[in-house]
């Protein structure tokens, strides 16, 4: 049942590039971030009033800024430049950065398990991506390294809260300052290239208040309420097995919102991907079970 709950959150978050293809196609990135987090946040601002310590301002700011303003950036910018099922298969690779960085900064030494799962996820992505065999915008897949290297830095930073702040005001204020952040930035971009948010004016239409709709209420005011709230009754490894229906939504909406297609071969490699950032937990889920 945990795994199930913990689906919900994944697979709201995996259909985020299909919808905004399918219905916020070529909208600035900026201003997609800002319309996703800040009416987000308000929301369950309202639900819940917080005020932040005076001590805990500068933190917050850090994560809005990591967590909301660049990395949903760069999450829209993968969305309007990738396929939907490369996006959320990519996405994936986060735990195999993550090992990385605390092997490098932490010297934390990866397990064995870790150390095979990872070399393996990271062939199947090299043949996955392979120029020869898939044509990728660059501008993408250089939007995705940096959207994995925010959410292992933002983490990194929540977790060293150490529970320091309530988690309803972490998740309030980090959407509330980083869609703040945004929306500067897409109003000074407005001001210097004004031909794209003219167009979103004069063209909106009811497609895209249903894309929009599911992006600021279902993609983030309930998946990320519904995620920190789950996570303080869950373990890491529920989490890590409800991540799955994250890269599976991804495949499923691209196929069904924008009619991506690929090989038999490509599909095996994504979910060979897939099974390998669960690997890890697999095993070490097996070995809890044995006598």
């Amino acid at each position: 049942m945990n795994i199930l709950l913990a689906m919900i959150p994944a697979f709201l978050w995996g259909t985020t590039y299909a919808v905004t293809q399918y219905t916020l196609h070529d909208w600035p990135p900026l201003l997609l971030g800002a319309l996703r987090a800040l009416p987000a946040g308000i929301i369950l601002f309202m639900l819940k009033p917080t005020l932040p310590a005076r001590e805990n301002w500068p933190v917050l700011c850090s994560i809005g800024f990591i967590n909301i303003a660049v990395f949903f950036s760069l999450i829209f910018v993968m969305a309007l430049t990738l396929p939907s099922a490369i996006s959320g298969v990519g996405m994936v690779a986060v735990p195999v950065f993550a090992m990385i960085y605390h092997w490098l900064i932490n010297k934390v030494k990866p397990k064995k398990i870790q150390a095979i799962s990872g070399a393996i996820l990271i062939l199947l992505a090299w043949l996955l991506f392979d120029p020869s065999s898939i044509s990728l915008n660059p501008i993408g897949l250089v939007a995705m390294l940096g959207a994995i290297s925010c959410i292992i830095v933002g983490s990194t930073i929540v977790k060293g809260l150490g529970g320091k702040i309530h988690w309803w005001e972490v998740l309030t204020w980090q959407l509330i300052i980083g869609g703040l952040m945004l929306a500067i930035a897409s109003m000074v971009q407005m001001v210097m290239t004004p031909e794209p948010y003219q167009v979103v004016i004069e063209q909106f239409s009811q497609k895209n208040l249903v894309g929009l709709v599911w992006i600021i209420v279902l993609n983030t005011a309930v998946g990320y309420g519904l995620y920190v709230w789950l996570l303080q009754k869950m373990s890491v490894v529920d989490f890590t097995f409800g991540s799955i229906a994250n890269p599976i939504a991804g495949i499923l909406s691209g196929m069904i919102l924008v009619g991506e297609n690929f090989t038999w071969f490509q599909y095996c490699l994504m979910f060979g991907m897939i099974l390998m950032s669960l690997m890890p937990q697999l095993v070490a889920l097996v070995r809890r079970k044995q006598p």
